[in-house]
């Protein structure tokens, strides 16, 4: 799945466009390393967003395309 769907789907980004301007400005990284919007995610993989002065990191646990509200929590978890 690509990396801005992913944030979208996992709400940590609400907007999968908001996702998208903030991979092109080089505020998320993808294992360490700045990730552009199409860059593959898969388990295992560490997502690390910056707004501002604030980061957050957070662990793929798996990849859905469709899921409830209820159940985002399975798919991540905050390192």
């Amino acid at each position: 799945m690509r990396l801005d769907k992913y944030l979208k789907v996992t709400r940590l980004i609400k907007r999968r466009t908001v996702a998208n301007e903030a991979c092109d400005n080089g505020r998320v990284t993808l294992n360490g390393k700045i990730a552009r919007a199409s860059a593959e995610v898969k388990p295992g993989d560490i997502i690390g967003i910056s707004f501002g002065d604030r980061e957050t990191k957070a662990e793929v646990l798996a990849v859905r395309d469709n899921v409830r509200k209820e159940e985002v929590q399975d798919l991540f978890r905050y390192c």
